[in-house]
């Protein structure tokens, strides 16, 4: 891999974690474009780490706000309050955990395929269209409650297949629930830590015990990892505040344009 392979693919992750649009689709598909050494999961993983670092950095308020109220026990309103959303962020975790646990094996192979993320991509904007055209979207935050968090727990276990986009999902998720569109992608990028840390923590260990991928070095890990942390930063502070004043229709188009490109070229690339 060179290091320009190496910033692209970052920027990539930096950008698609948090946008509904999917990173594993694109570090799939955009070595299969270009007809690059596919880096496989295990890169994947270290992009994530990237990003993993850029969600804790962004929210790491709440984060701290919850560990307080979580290690002191206060009985006040706020403390409360906040033990509730990490208790609903656990349970919202456990279908994801459990997906990736049982699938993961199946994830780095047959989930992989091109014709399946293009269906992936489509059906997800269908969903999110859906959604996003709902007259409800008036829940705050503070509302999310049980319900809520089994749905969308469920929803980002989905996100295992590629192309089906892990923010795309549990944001449809949350806007089905009647959640505004600012308070569904800030639950399902809260959502995001602790699936991801596991991820990363998983591969990790993996990694250090078989070595680095072939044609990989650190200097690569080093760029992805930074690169990947700073543009996903950027990524969550702009998607936050675009979602207090405009919809999801650019995500939709885009996805609903990029699936039928893949199955196009799938198709071209068969016949020919």
């Amino acid at each position: 891999m060179s290091l320009f392979q190496a910033i692209v693919l970052a920027v990539v992750q930096g950008l698609t974690e948090f946008l509904p649009i999917s990173s594993t689709a694109h570090l799939i598909l955009v070595p299969w474009l270009f007809g690059w050494h596919d880096p496989g999961l295990a890169y994947d993983v270290a992009l994530h780490a990237g990003t993993l670092v850029a969600v804790v950095a962004y929210f790491a308020r709440d984060w701290l706000a919850m560990t307080r109220a979580l290690l002191f026990g206060s009985a006040a309103e706020a403390a409360r309050g906040q033990r509730r959303l990490l208790g609903l962020i656990i349970l919202a975790t456990v279908p994801g955990a459990l997906a990736g646990y049982f699938l993961e094996s199946y994830a780095e192979s047959g989930f992989r395929r091109p014709a399946l993320v293009a269906a992936a991509l489509i059906g997800v904007a269908l969903l999110m269209w859906m959604a996003d055209r709902r007259r409800t979207l008036v829940r705050k935050m503070e509302t999310v409650g049980f319900a809520d968090a089994a749905l969308i727990g469920l929803a980002q276990a989905v996100a295992i297949v590629p192309g089906t986009s892990r923010s795309g999902i549990t944001i449809a998720a949350g806007l089905f629930r009647n959640l505004t569109r600012e308070s569904a992608a800030r639950f399902s990028f809260l959502l995001a830590t602790p699936i991801i840390g596991g991820a990363t923590l998983l591969e990790g260990r993996q990694m250090l015990e078989q070595g680095l991928p072939p044609g990989t070095s650190v200097r690569d890990f080093a760029v992805g990892f930074g690169v990947s942390a700073l543009v996903g930063y950027a990524a969550i502070a702009f998607l936050l505040r675009y979602l207090q004043v405009r919809t999801l229709k650019i995500f939709v188009a885009y996805r609903l344009a990029l699936g039928a490109i893949i199955l196009l070229i799938e198709f071209l690339r068969s016949s020919g």
